[in-house]
């Protein structure tokens, strides 16, 4: 039996400070993430940890919804299940590397469902340590502790894939139909790392300008109407820029009144889209002299999305299915 297993990065289990604490403590200390400088653990344990969690939990409350729960945890729920629909003979399911549903026991579910071959899809189209790496880290963990070690796969990055490009294509042209008012200038966000894990070696830069490069010309727009921005900056270090921030702040002062932030390097809304742009970033930008913000809904269950994930992994999959 062939198994797809999706891996998101994770979410905590409710908006409060008590969930956040955890959370926090087992995402910030995977040293995929932050790399073990030596200031870092010390703050992380006595500071960060105590103040922190009440900071994020006021954040995941603006965007949790009373129904649905976590947006992260909804939305790779609806993608799950709407894979699976495309693969009736396949085992699709998904895990998360922090919080819940534990990757490692889905990946025990899944083997001792009788899955022999795994094929893994990490939701994150450009590569990075800081989320392939660290998904690939969580599954070989997992691994570790069966005594059926299954047949693997790992989807590779697919920044430049056409399929998952024409989903990107889709969603911001879709969202574009709907929007009252025509944008001013185009921003390109997606979420950064420190400069040094680049200069160390991470592709990640690279991925994102190519990314970048070939969705601007699918999408038809000028050199001089868009922006390709780095968000999600954490700690004092210099990180990948331009900041997103910067940037908006920046063309609001440039007379830029209307602008619109797609997000092509988060597969579903999170945190990072619904807060941070849509509230914290809307703000700066208003703040600054600019009237209209609009955050483009990320991937989600988009159709050509889910058509994408099916196409990505078929690629994957020659020889199993």
């Amino acid at each position: 039996m062939v198994g797809v297993l999706i891996v998101q990065l994770g979410t905590p289990d409710a908006p409060s400070a008590e969930a956040l604490r955890p959370y926090l403590k087992q995402f910030l200390g995977d040293p995929r993430v932050i790399e073990d400088p030596p200031w870092f653990w010390p703050l992380l344990f006595r500071y960060i940890l105590f103040k922190r969690p009440a900071q994020s939990a006021a954040k995941y409350a603006r965007i949790w919804d009373p129904v649905k729960g976590s947006p992260l945890l909804h939305w790779t729920g609806r993608q799950s299940e709407l894979l699976q629909a495309q693969l009736p003979k396949c085992v699709v399911r998904f895990g998360m590397q922090v919080g819940n549903p534990p990757l490692a026991t889905v990946v025990d579910e899944m083997i001792r469902g009788g899955v022999e071959r795994l094929i893994a899809l990490p939701m994150y189209p450009q590569y990075s340590a800081t989320t392939t790496a660290s998904a690939t880290d969580a599954l070989f963990k997992s691994l570790l502790e069966q005594r059926r070690v299954p047949a693997l796969r790992i989807v590779p990055p697919y920044y430049q894939h056409p399929a998952y490009l024409d989903a990107m294509t889709h969603v911001i042209t879709d969202e574009l139909a709907r929007l009252p008012w025509r944008p001013d200038h185009f921003v390109l966000s997606f979420h950064g790392i420190p400069k040094r894990y680049a200069k160390a070696g991470d592709p990640y830069a690279t991925h994102v300008k190519r990314t970048t490069t070939q969705l601007v010309r699918r999408l038809g727009w000028p050199r001089d109407s868009w922006t390709q921005t780095f968000q999600s900056l954490f700690g004092k270090e210099v990180w990948l820029k331009p900041y997103t921030d910067e940037v908006l702040q920046k063309l609001a002062r440039q007379g830029k009144k209307k602008v619109f932030v797609a997000l092509p390097g988060f597969t579903a809304d999170c945190l990072e889209t619904l807060d941070e742009i849509g509230n914290e970033s809307r703000e700066v930008f208003l703040h600054a002299g600019g009237e209209s913000l609009h955050a483009c809904p990320c991937l989600n269950d988009h159709p050509a999305w889910i058509d994408a994930m099916r196409t990505i992994i078929l690629d994957e999959s020659q020889g199993w299915m």
